[in-house]
């Protein structure tokens, strides 16, 4: 097994997570139903909350930070999950 294979196949991968990151940022998903109104981009950032009309940014500030603090929880079970890069590299080398 060649090591060097593996991480061109692991920076094509990352290169093509970035991209599909960058696409992800530019959609947005608006929810307008009973008065509440929601702004999402495709990489889940709250980009506008409002009730009746009336935006609430610190609404929006705490439900981006608990987003990102799901998102790092997920990220730490699926690192431990698969043991990083080390697992992806074929062990401890």
């Amino acid at each position: 097994m060649n090591p060097f294979k593996s991480l061109g196949d692991l920076n094509k991968m990352r290169t093509q997570a970035m991209q599909i990151q960058r696409e992800l940022a530019e959609e947005k998903i608006e929810i307008d139903e009973n008065g509440v109104r929601v702004v999402i981009s495709g990489d889940q950032k709250i980009l506008g909350f409002s009730i009746d009309g009336i935006e609430n940014d610190l609404v929006k500030d705490k439900l981006n930070k608990a987003i990102k603090t799901s998102q790092e929880v997920a990220a730490k079970k699926l690192s431990s999950m698969t043991g990083g890069l080390q697992g992806l590299l074929g062990g401890g080398m």
